[in-house]
């Protein structure tokens, strides 16, 4: 089996990544829906609207990020989901029957993405950390990747067919096909085989909630890290304000907004594929990405037709995915197992939390300013993490010049040995040393 493709070598990955496919696609329908909703429906071309939805909808996940990480590590992961996932499709089922019966309203819109937010403050360490308990370690990473494809896969396919859906059908039906591609990741969950998930160390009762947030603290590589995902989080990734406004802006409706969001994925799709070939993640590729996203992301704004702006989408895409799965991976494969989970949880409060902040002034921006200007100011995000990340590099003194190499300079592999607070004991097999962590990313080739 080829290496970009080397989970697939376990039963359980397999049957996890089909199920999240499916289950995916459903979910990208949905989103689409619920944006479309809000801006034509429940509104009169709100974007701001959109971006108090997008707040309740992402902030539970910031609020939350030391209860649902202490529960991520401490409790069964497949058992988390199973309640999570029955929860959310519970909500996309009352959804579309209030929407059919005409009975929804904007107020009531945000009711339901703020009780969303909340279960998918529990889904998604969950989900992310699941991950990691179904291949070995050598391959997490690449199971990363892997699952970051199987994600942006089925937003090349759920957007599109939503906006379709939407134009003949109503934007009700799209909620309550949800429903149904729910089963994907109910009965993958259901196929998996216990006996064959990668043993890991669950947090003991007396394990306490602060720890994640003390790990993080020894670890300025993740601090970095954080900061980056927060800025492209809070001001870059909010797709539903940008893609929707532009498609109105260019005369379109629902179907071309819809194909708006199938054309990013396929940026999305091959920068996961590329993340997969890759033996392991590296924080310089973070770096780049997020200067490639704001750099694409101005020329996006620039774009005078429809085509253009889609086609540039392609790039922006790419940039995301490239960034967001290298992020994961490297926080994945150089977290202690024992606390990976509310590390995890962190990791996804910061990307995810910054939504409530960034996305009603994105969406304020668009409406006042117009889309192009909000597009610009998500193009600032990406720079500034850009920068963020280029500073440390620098001030850490990872970046130092050697004669004979590129442009004189030598990007180090470890961080400088003065950080390490105490002595590095002997690695322990089965899981991954908090010193050694602290030094280098592991290796995973």
């Amino acid at each position: 089996m080829s290496a970009m493709f080397r989970s697939f070598a376990s039963f359980n990955f397999r049957v996890w990544f089909i199920g999240a496919l499916v289950s995916n696609v459903g979910s990208w329908m949905q989103s689409t829906a619920q944006s479309w909703v809000v801006l034509t429906e429940l509104t009169d071309n709100d974007a701001g609207a959109m971006g108090v939805t997008m707040a309740l909808q992402f902030g539970p996940p910031l609020l939350l990020v030391g209860l649902s990480g202490w529960v991520t590590d401490r409790f069964d992961r497949r058992r988390i989901l199973v309640i999570t996932q029955l929860t959310l499709l519970a909500f996309s089922l009352a959804i579309g029957l209030l929407l059919l019966n005409g009975l929804m309203t904007l107020p009531l819109m945000y009711c339901f993405a703020f009780a969303t937010g909340l279960v998918l403050s529990f889904d998604n360490p969950a989900r992310q950390a699941f991950v990691s308990d179904l291949v070995t370690r050598e391959n997490a990473s690449n199971a990363v990747a892997l699952n970051a494809a199987s994600f942006n896969g089925a937003r090349m396919i759920g957007p599109a067919v939503a906006g379709v859906l939407i134009v003949a059908v109503g934007t009700g039906w799209v909620f309550l096909i949800n429903v149904i591609a729910f089963a994907g990741m109910l009965g993958a969950l259901v196929a998996i085989r216990s006996g064959e998930l990668i043993p890991r160390k669950k947090a003991d009762a007396g394990s306490r909630l602060a720890d994640g947030f003390r790990y993080v603290a020894r670890r300025p590589d993740l601090q970095v890290i954080f900061a980056m995902v927060f800025l492209l989080g809070a001001l870059g990734m909010n797709f539903p304000i940008f893609a929707s406004t532009m498609a109105l802006e260019f005369g379109q409706q629902a179907d071309g907004f819809g194909l708006l969001s199938s054309i990013l994925a396929i940026g999305s799709l091959v920068g996961a594929l590329l993340a997969a070939r890759r033996a392991r993640a590296r924080m310089r590729v973070a770096i780049f990405a997020t200067g490639f996203f704001g750099v694409v992301s101005i020329l996006s704004a620039l774009m005078p037709i429809y085509w253009m702006y889609a086609a540039c989408l392609v790039f922006v895409g790419f940039a995301v995915v490239t960034t967001l799965t290298t992020a994961n991976g490297y926080v994945q494969t150089t977290t202690d197992a024992s606390v990976r989970g509310r590390v995890l949880a962190l990791y996804v409060a910061v990307l995810m939390g910054g939504t409530p902040l960034g996305a009603p002034l994105v969406g304020w921006v668009a409406a006042e300013f117009g889309p192009r200007a909000a597009i610009l100011l998500g193009a600032v995000g990406g720079l500034a993490a850009c920068a963020i990340g280029l500073t440390w590099v620098i001030a850490s003194g990872r970046l130092r010049r050697r004669a004979g190499a590129r442009l004189g300079l030598e990007l180090a592999e470890t961080r400088p040995i003065e950080i390490i607070t105490r002595p590095i004991p002997v690695a322990v097999p089965e899981e991954f040393s908090d010193q050694g962590a602290q030094t280098s990313a592991i290796k995973l080739d």
